[in-house]
């Protein structure tokens, strides 16, 4: 494991169980994204969860991590939060944040 708050530049995927379809939790997602200048995407999964990727500056996407597990939408209710793939990277692979379909 990297040392999570270090320098550089940081890819992580999330999925977000618990109460997380029909509160808005995508688009809150998004929004927080966007507010730290992160790059990523969301969307729900056919299991009831919701899944996505973060890319970023390796403290802004571990302040982001920390949301997705603790914060989420109003309305949520976040039972766990798995995080894998984490990794270094050079730059940035995405551009803006979105909600996928």
């Amino acid at each position: 494991m990297c040392d999570p708050a270090g320098p550089g530049l940081l890819s992580v995927d999330f999925e977000v169980f618990g109460r997380v379809q029909g509160v808005c939790f995508r688009m809150y997602t998004e929004d927080k994204g966007l507010r730290l200048g992160l790059v990523g995407w969301v969307k729900n999964t056919s299991g009831g969860t919701v899944v996505g990727q973060v890319q970023g500056p390796a403290a802004t996407v571990e302040e982001m991590k920390e949301w997705l597990s603790k914060e989420g939408s109003p309305s949520s209710r976040i039972t766990r939060t798995c995080f894998s793939n984490q990794r270094t990277i050079d730059r940035v692979e995405l551009t803006g944040f979105r909600t996928r379909f």
